[in-house]
């Protein structure tokens, strides 16, 4: 089996002493969350397979348990918390997915969670993380400054921070997307993801090249917050002050530190795309594949049908990572913009 360059293996259930994570917890993950979470399907798009002369297929996780691929972090994270941990309960902060990813989570597991967001999340996601039970104190203009707010309590209350992308077991809960896609599709040759804090994509990249390194995984995010995509660029920590762009998940100042190492070592290729391309994207798939995907779950689509990337000819997975949609801002975004047809 080809072994990642540099992230060690672990024993046992738990972590190796340097708390990094390996693809066999990813596997591990694969069974821990078989029952909480769903095997999103991926369907072949012969529409957007015309348009982008490839075999394309879209992993739809905004058709996952609370409408984005989060919740897989989330309970994996949670599913290996001590009894003096869960008895103390969790803190987490989050643009929405994550959030609810964290309330669901910790409702099944019959613990208390505080969810920080940023002013501007969302008012359906709000609403869906309080409606699982979650007490939400909303903080900051952005998901760093809720960060900041979620790790002071921590401090103060004792409760379990729950990162949204920079822990070992939520990127190994991400990572099992990759397992997936390999068993339904063993000829897939580039799996494309969106990136913000990097936990997504890292978990998916170490999951895929472990067991088949030819395989290209390539990494999207907005022109306008695009952190991660500096940082690979640079090979160092780069921040972005004041992200902003219609896919509010991807909004973050820079890249998780254990992501930003799996992406230097196990992505490809790296782009960006505008935000007219990201809404072009969302009214194509609600039209032309009768997919609802927020801003962050058509960052890949706009990449694949506006970027050189390729991928002619290829057998492509692209992820729909959301479809969360605050129905009224998406009509205020996007109600202006036509897909003209051919």
């Amino acid at each position: 089996m080809f072994l990642p360059k540099t992230m060690n293996m672990t024993n046992g259930d738990g972590f190796d002493g340097d708390y990094q994570v390996g693809y066999q917890d990813i596997v591990q993950a694969k069974f821990r969350l078989n029952g909480l979470v769903h095997r999103t399907p991926l369907v072949h798009s012969q529409t957007f397979s015309k348009m982008t002369g490839t075999e394309l297929y879209l992993k739809m996780e905004n058709m996952q348990r609370t409408g984005a691929f989060k919740v897989r972090g989330a309970m994996n994270k949670i599913a290996t918390l001590t009894a003096a941990e869960r008895a103390a309960g969790v803190v987490t902060a989050s643009a929405g997915n994550h959030a609810q990813g964290v309330a669901l989570a910790a409702a099944q597991a019959g613990i208390s969670s505080t969810v920080v967001m940023p002013t501007g999340a969302p008012e359906a996601k709000i609403m869906a993380t309080e409606g699982y039970g979650s007490k939400v104190i909303l903080h900051g203009a952005n998901y760093d400054e809720a960060f900041e707010e979620a790790t002071r309590i921590s401090g103060t209350q004792g409760a379990t921070l729950v990162h949204a992308f920079d822990d070992p077991y939520v990127i190994a809960g991400q990572g099992t997307i990759g397992i997936e896609i390999l068993d339904e599709l063993p000829k897939v040759e580039a799996i494309v993801v969106p990136v913000g804090g990097g936990g997504l994509i890292s978990g998916i990249a170490m999951a895929v090249k472990t067991v088949r390194p030819e395989i290209r995984v390539i990494g999207v995010q907005p022109v306008t917050a695009s952190s991660g995509y500096d940082s690979w660029h640079n090979r160092a920590l780069s921040r972005i002050e004041k992200p902003v762009s219609v896919a509010d998940g991807l909004l973050v100042k820079r890249p998780g530190e254990l992501p930003l190492k799996l992406m230097l070592d196990y992505v490809d290729d790296f782009v960006l795309v505008s935000e007219e391309e990201i809404a072009s994207s969302m009214v194509m798939l609600l039209e032309r594949a009768k997919v609802l995907a927020e801003g962050a779950g058509a960052v890949c689509l706009a990449a694949v049908t506006n970027r050189e990337l390729g991928l002619a000819g290829q057998n492509v997975a692209l992820l729909v990572s959301g479809g969360n949609v605050d129905l009224l801002r998406w009509a205020q975004t996007l109600g202006a913009r036509t897909v003209h047809h051919a």
